[in-house]
């Protein structure tokens, strides 16, 4: 059996180290376009490589990922985060959990993960060819699958495709050409800009439980949000982007969104000031929300609220106006920033063509699919990585069948 996996990120090694385990007497070829593999792996996570996230529930993991849930609910049933677990430490690389159930190597080094990949591409003696540029996929008289590769054709029996999202619908015009449909692509897991906000004076103050809503629309997510100097950032940020990745992209990215900073209701808000309305301690001073100090300030500020005001001597007036910027802060968002390396993609080959049980195509037999090709991405911590084992294990091991 000759089998070609195309493309060397996190999902085409899987595929073809599990290739070779599950039929070690195969032929496993390993192709990547550019002169380097492996790079998300290597900057994930500030370089320590968020290897997957500690969720053992197969449809609490699912639920993270705004695109393919009920696809990976299915494929996870045959490797999920246990198995992911399990698969390093046979290898040597032990993964620990943070606080916020991120999962990443003892090491806190990225190069740990990709030593053990390219270990086990040399143990199992699987060539690994850069600067492979695949033009098109075609069928020879016998039907199995000719690769035109650097203005040379190469035979195959069995193809596993992992190249990777793709920035625009061009770059999956190839896959079109054979048959398959396609979902246009547009980021996901992008940042805000803020071009015309003050706010952008805190970068580097987080507020560790907000909330975050799209207006007109019912995109809203909670979480970690970070202050830039461009914008806004952080787990909140990021979610919000994921799930509304489509209906941003249709905003082209102008929008306002709403942040109730210590992601509390309403009615809470009311309660704790009036708890407050006694005390002689200036607002300034005496900051209830657990909010950090420079943002409650900053609040203040934007309200016009003397610092030197007493909590007792807060008239109605200042008191709505400060619920309704704890509660409903607006701001405008007038962009993305996207870090290239890290780039994360909505769409590519639509999940309706894909059998997820093998990541066979439906349309073209002995043509698989892993990684962030599929129309498949999910939130930030781990999950997209562990989309990309899962799909990378399944289509390896049955390529060889």
């Amino acid at each position: 059996m000759n089998i070609a996996v195309i493309g060397g990120g996190a999902a085409g090694f899987m595929a073809a180290i599990t290739a070779k385990e599950y039929s070690p007497d195969s032929k496993v070829v390993l192709f990547e376009k550019s002169n380097k593999v492996l790079s998300k792996v290597k900057i994930s996570g500030g370089g320590r490589c968020n290897v997957t996230h500690a969720c053992f529930s197969i449809s609490k993991l699912s639920k993270n990922y705004p695109r393919g849930e009920k696809f990976l609910k299915k494929a996870f049933h045959q490797f999920y985060t246990k198995d992911t677990l399990d698969w390093f430490e046979k290898r040597g690389v032990k993964l620990k959990t943070e606080a916020d159930n991120r999962m990443f190597p003892e090491s806190n080094d990225s190069q740990t993960i990709v030593d053990c990949l390219f270990d086990q591409l040399d143990k199992l003696n699987i060539p690994l060819n850069y600067q492979s540029s695949i033009q098109k996929i075609t069928r020879d008289e016998q039907g199995s699958l000719d690769l035109h590769i650097n203005n040379n054709i190469l035979n195959f029996d069995k193809v596993i495709i992992a190249t990777g999202g793709s920035p625009n619908k061009k770059g999956l015009q190839w896959l079109n050409d054979l048959g398959l449909q396609t979902v246009d692509p547009v980021p996901s897991l992008f940042t805000f800009n803020m071009p015309s906000e003050k706010i952008k004076e805190l970068m580097g103050v987080v507020a560790t439980n907000a909330s975050v809503r799209v207006q007109e629309s019912k995109v809203k997510q909670d979480g970690q949000l970070l202050i830039t100097h461009w914008g806004m950032s952080g787990p909140a940020i990021l979610k919000t982007s994921a799930w509304g990745a489509r209906i941003l992209a249709q905003k082209n990215y102008q929008f306002e969104v709403q942040v109730n900073w210590a992601n509390l209701p309403e009615s809470q808000y009311q309660e704790i000031i009036q708890e407050n309305l006694k005390s002689k301690r200036s607002i300034s001073n005496k900051n209830p929300f657990g909010l950090p100090n420079r943002l409650w300030l900053f609040i203040l500020d934007k309200l016009n609220v003397n610092h030197d005001l007493t909590w007792n001597n807060l008239n109605k007036k200042s008191i709505n106006r400060l619920v309704n910027s704890l509660f409903c802060d607006t701001y405008k968002v007038l962009g993305k920033t996207t870090f290239k390396e890290e780039f994360v993609t909505c769409g590519g080959v639509a999940l309706t063509e894909i059998n997820p049980i093998t990541m066979e195509s439906k349309i073209q037999k002995g043509l698989y699919f892993c990684g962030e090709i599929l129309d498949i991405d999910g939130v930030t911590g781990g999950f997209n990585f562990q989309s990309a084992w899962t799909t990378g294990f399944i289509a390896g091991k049955n390529s060889t069948e």
